[in-house]
């Protein structure tokens, strides 16, 4: 729920007890956040219910900047209305997107590897597919089509995708096809660390001390833009071990570290104020319209005007957000309470996102413009970076972009 931070460096953190609704204060010389992503903060999400990106905030709040938060890869096969995922293997083994028409519309696209694009390509075609009227019966979503494969297929090399579609689809993929949805997937963004997972706090690299971050809530920017599938074990398994490793080279040259009075203070008065509070909002509503305005104008999709409302509607939710009171009193299990504090977690993580994106003109990855349709490497070719400031609001710097072995080029497909 909070780190513990004395002298810049990170000395422990504060962990809320579901069962019992007790604070625990953890004391030690490092800390290694590996929490995952944040896919909740939008309405449709491959992601797990607990990604509500908890890591990122907390480490946002104690110090620790953003790094390329704009950069939210949108898988785009998710099962309409659920996002639950039916993976590029699908396609892989020879299944094809289709219009309304039964038109295999990825031909226009991209003439040469068709349903293979990236996803980010594939997740934009088919929004310009159901743009242009012809998403299934009209409505926002398109058909992935396995029928041709045969059961044999289906059942030994598909089998868990099949099972998907039949149980949360209600479809047969040996005889129908599968109402599918770009669906919220994957963060390249995060806490922004080096190779050995240490958390930096400026462009200069400078050592968060004591603080660590692995996986997907970290940012080494191994994926840049836009991550390619299967890779995210990269994240985790690589610098998972390196920053491990890195911390067992960092704790022997640390002394015994004075914790802070009352280091708990800060999140009793936090989880009081939520328990206490007559505020006549809750939590539901507003985790509703956040999700609702990230989906419709901060997704696959992106323009000026569809962000500065996005931004105005979620800094308008962030002050409803200071009058939500919990009905729930009870200490164990405290659902409504949890609720509550990811939901502020979230908002704080949408802000940034959206920032993020306006501030970033150009196309890039899974960023997309409409009103900056091309890359701009001579400007754009930079980090951004986002620091907390209470007073202020998220403030946005550059990190530049180091260019080893392989120079960028434009994607031709």
């Amino acid at each position: 729920m909070s780190l513990i931070i004395h002298d810049g460096q990170c000395c422990g953190l504060i962990a809320y007890e579901l069962a019992t609704g007790k604070l625990h204060t953890l004391q030690s010389k490092a800390v290694l956040l590996a929490t995952g992503g944040y896919g909740k903060v939008f309405k449709t999400t491959s992601n797990a219910f607990a990604s509500t990106g908890d890591g990122l905030a907390i480490a946002y709040r104690a110090g620790a900047p953003l790094e390329d938060m704009e950069f939210v890869q949108f898988h785009p096969t998710g099962i309409y209305k659920l996002g639950i995922l039916i993976s590029e293997a699908a396609r892989g083994e020879g299944g094809i997107l289709r219009n309304n028409e039964g038109e295999r519309f990825m031909e226009r696209y991209a003439p040469v590897i068709k349903d293979l694009a990236p996803r980010d390509m594939v997740s934009r075609c088919i929004l310009e597919e159901i743009r242009a009227g012809r998403g299934i019966e009209g409505k926002d979503y398109v058909h992935l089509d396995l029928t041709h494969l045969g059961k044999e297929v289906l059942d030994t090399k598909l089998a868990e995708i099949t099972g998907f579609a039949r149980t949360y689809a209600g479809v047969e993929p040996v005889k129908e096809a599968i109402p599918v949805q770009p669906t919220c997937h994957y963060m390249m963004g995060g806490i922004a660390t080096d190779v050995d997972g240490r958390v930096i706090t400026d462009s200069e690299g400078t050592v968060f001390k004591g603080l660590y971050a692995a996986g997907e809530c970290a940012c080494v920017s191994v994926h840049g833009a836009n991550r390619l599938g299967c890779n995210s074990l990269l994240d985790i398994l690589v610098f998972g071990r390196r920053a491990g490793k890195e911390m067992g080279r960092f704790i022997p040259t640390v002394g015994s570290i004075e914790l802070p009075s009352s280091p708990e203070k800060v999140v009793a008065d936090q989880i009081s104020a939520l328990m206490q509070s007559k505020g006549k909002e809750s939590t539901g509503p507003i985790r509703a319209e956040m999700q609702e305005v990230m989906m419709d104008k901060v997704s696959v999709f992106r323009h000026k005007e569809g962000l500065e409302e996005a931004l105005e509607k979620v800094r308008e939710l962030k002050e409803r957000y200071r009058q939500i009171s919990v009905q729930d009193k009870g200490n164990c299990f405290n659902r409504e309470l949890l609720d509550a504090i990811e939901l502020g977690y979230m908002l704080d993580l949408a802000e940034v996102i959206t920032l993020g994106a306006l501030s970033r003109e150009e196309s890039r990855g899974a960023h997309s413009r409409e009103d900056f349709p091309n890359r701009d490497d001579e400007k754009w070719l930079v980090h951004t970076m986002f620091r907390h400031s209470t007073d202020e609001g998220p403030q946005l710097f550059f990190k530049p972009v180091t260019i080893t072995r392989f120079e960028p080029k434009e994607r031709k497909y």
